[in-house]
């Protein structure tokens, strides 16, 4: 089995597997592209895992469920639940699902990115372990987000978001955080975002607002001194058709942790698989 690009070794260990449940015995290339950078906490490897899994099925005329790809991808790295098409609490370690929370209009994420890489694997070996207090509040706040969510309540997602990030930051600390935590004020946005195992960290914001531009180029403007990159991403949401490729409309990670929200449709991942 070839993949392209060659350092994409997690991918072609997933297709081997792909490959032996089908009972192929033979190879091919796979070619993997997409533009979500990589070790910046915005699910590339689950995305490129996930689109292996499609598109060697694909190839067989096989789909396969998500419990079927979270088989798949358990045992080759942590990942996140981007093969759910809705917002899902998702066991990255275990790469299982928890539970299904639905879907919420878009969000934009207005993130800063503070530079390198963190790699997914090294991380989850090295990060210590949770409390049993901070256990019992991530389980409040999952709790909290379960019911925000069937009642499309923004501002406590925001809120959810950003204890997150706080009982996070205790594990690692991210130097922009306070500063994000006043231009997030400033704009009145709904909270704040991290990626747990990323670079990014970012101000949550309704995609809807008519104000969203002028918001974003304040927080850009306020990250200036912090260094680095500013973009702006959206999220899927209601309405959206998760399946199809959304053009002109980058995503990125919009739901807080303790949750895991497709921080980018797999199948947008243009991917070729010759055999």
């Amino acid at each position: 089995m070839r993949i392209e690009p060659a350092h994409k070794v997690k991918s072609r260990r997933t297709a081997e597997a792909v490959l032996s449940a089908l009972g192929v015995t033979h190879g091919g290339l796979l070619e993997l592209g997409g533009d979500l950078p990589e070790g910046k906490g915005m699910a590339s490897s689950s995305a490129d895992l996930v689109a292996t899994v499609r598109a060697v099925g694909a190839a067989f005329g096989r789909s396969f469920s998500p419990a079927e790809t979270e088989a798949f991808l358990r045992g080759v790295e942590p990942a996140d639940g981007v093969m759910y098409d809705e917002i899902v609490c998702f066991h990255h370690r275990g790469v299982r699902l928890g539970r299904r929370l639905g879907t919420l209009p878009p969000f934009a994420v207005v993130a800063h990115d503070e530079g390198g890489q963190v790699d997914t694997v090294a991380h989850n070996r090295t990060a210590g372990p949770i409390g049993a207090g901070d256990r019992r509040e991530y389980a409040r706040l999952l709790d909290r987000l379960t019911t925000a969510v069937t009642e499309g309540d923004l501002p406590s997602v925001g809120e959810v978001a950003t204890r997150s990030a706080e009982l996070n930051g205790r594990r690692r600390e991210r130097p922009g955080f306070d500063r994000l935590r006043v231009l997030c004020a400033e704009v009145g946005g709904l909270g704040l975002v991290l990626a747990h195992s990323g670079t990014l960290l970012g101000v949550l914001l309704e995609a809807g607002d008519p104000e969203l531009d002028a918001k974003s180029a304040h927080i850009r403007a306020g990250c200036t001194a912090l260094g680095g990159e500013v973009s702006v991403h959206r999220s899927l949401g209601a309405g959206d058709d998760w399946t199809r490729p959304h053009r002109g409309q980058p995503t990125g990670p919009a739901a807080p942790v303790p949750v895991s929200h497709p921080a980018a449709e797999p199948s947008a991942l243009p991917h070729e698989l010759e055999i």
